[in-house]
């Protein structure tokens, strides 16, 4: 693929990550932020019952947080994420296999929602307000991010060893082996990376269920819109490009 077609594909995927970051803002913002609200509630309940008082200020109104402040993180986060995902998309095109356009972004995207947030979830769950110890905020956020990159460097490897194993072993047993590496890599990780139970005896199960659904329907939104999005806006971009070329070497044959 020549730099324009890159350029251009970029370009797509800042695009496709910005609509699927509209829709994840929808998502989040219908399912996730009436969870938000109830342990809200719930922490200033225990807080006044605890210390009395007034609460305290707030510095951003909760409305702006639900709408403003969401709306503006998950749309960042989209152009961002969509703008990487899609030089994958450049780079993996033609190299994984009898794929088109539209198989390579949904493969990609549906690689991205493992390794970026599903694989990291399983371990360190998303925690709604009054669940965790806030000494422990940082050293939290430090391993999510650590096992994103774990498990984004282990899924590398195991596409490069599946490639190497293939001309042996055959495409599918590759596959497993490679598969089977990533998973008993990761379940190691699992095992030896610090866990953390901060969940309160008095929170309620059913809320804390539902908070962590919803984040994971919040993430599923966006890969899976902009793995179709991109797919198309790809395909409509080489399609074209690819029959000029195939009629002009047609002609010069």
């Amino acid at each position: 693929m020549n730099s324009i077609s890159v350029r251009a594909l970029l370009v797509r995927g800042m695009i496709a990550g910005l609509i699927g970051g509209a829709l994840a803002f929808a998502v989040a913002y219908l399912l996730g932020e009436s969870q938000v609200d109830a342990a809200i509630a719930l922490e200033e309940a225990h807080s006044h019952a605890a210390h009395g008082g007034a609460a305290e200020e707030e510095l951003v109104s909760r409305t702006m947080q639900a709408t403003g402040g969401l709306a503006t993180a998950l749309l960042v986060f989209g152009v961002a994420a969509g703008g990487i995902a899609a030089l994958v998309v450049a780079y993996a095109l033609g190299r994984i296999g009898r794929f088109g356009p539209r198989a390579t972004a949904a493969l990609i995207a549906g690689a991205a929602l493992l390794t970026v947030y599903v694989v990291p979830f399983l371990k360190y769950p998303a925690n709604p307000p009054a669940v965790g110890n806030p000494d422990t905020i940082g050293k939290r956020t430090t391993l999510f991010f650590l096992m994103v990159a774990l498990s984004v460097l282990l899924a590398v490897a195991a596409v490069i060893l599946g490639r190497r194993l293939a001309p042996g072993l055959g495409n599918w047993n590759a596959t497993v082996v490679a598969a089977g590496g990533f998973i008993l890599v990761i379940g190691l990780a699992y095992a030896f990376l610090p866990s953390f139970d901060e969940v309160g005896k008095d929170f309620p199960a059913t809320l804390l269920w539902k908070f962590r659904l919803s984040t994971l329907a919040v993430q599923a939104t966006f890969w899976t819109g902009f793995g179709l999005i991109l797919g198309h806006l790809t395909e409509r971009l080489l399609t074209p490009v690819a029959a000029v070329r195939r009629e002009n070497e047609g002609a010069a044959a």
